[in-house]
């Protein structure tokens, strides 16, 4: 059997990933500020009220089955309200849940850069493991995503000295949430 992946060296990894942490350094500040941004959206939306407002519903609903139960009147529509309402609700509270795990990785990574006062010059395997989540490798390009949701693309272009291919940062980070 053969095999016709293509393959890339862990050093060109290495260098992509040291590149993409420096370019993110690069900009701490501006990048700091939409971080905090970020956070600020990522907690305004919370779904507190709505939850509340749930919760206030069912037990109106709660109450109004018990007296139809007790005055053995048809309970259908109530049931199914109360269902559809706690299915409502436990979709809101698995959304609070996935912006509590992003408004935290948004800050864990935020305070990893405000500790790393220098770009980078050699690869580090705990810095890397704090700060990327992961990277897709293309035919044409890298793609490294941090955990905070920030994405920095790397065109892969072919060295005309060497004919090797060599990545190159070619676009700003952006931010995924």
């Amino acid at each position: 059997m053969f095999c016709d992946a293509r393959t890339v060296l862990e050093s060109t990894i290495e260098q992509v990933l040291v590149t993409a942490i420096n370019t993110t350094l690069k900009s701490r500040d501006s990048f700091l500020a939409t971080v905090q941004n970020n956070i600020a959206t990522v907690l305004s939306m919370k779904n507190d009220a709505a939850i509340e407002d749930i919760e206030q519903r069912l037990n109106d609903l709660q109450i109004q089955l018990l007296k139809l139960a007790s005055a053995h009147a048809d309970i259908t529509l109530v049931t199914k309200e109360i269902y559809r309402l706690r299915d409502e609700k436990q979709k809101a509270q698995v959304e609070n849940a996935g912006r509590d795990d992003l408004r935290k990785r948004i800050s864990e990574m935020s305070i990893s850069l405000r500790k790393q006062s220098t770009v980078i010059k050699e690869y580090d395997e705990k810095l890397v493991q704090r700060l990327i989540d992961k990277v897709t490798v293309h035919e044409d390009r890298f793609v490294v995503v941090f955990r905070s949701g920030v994405m920095v693309d790397f065109k892969r272009l072919v060295c005309e000295i060497c004919n090797s291919q060599q990545p190159m940062y070619i676009s700003n980070p952006s931010f995924l949430i």
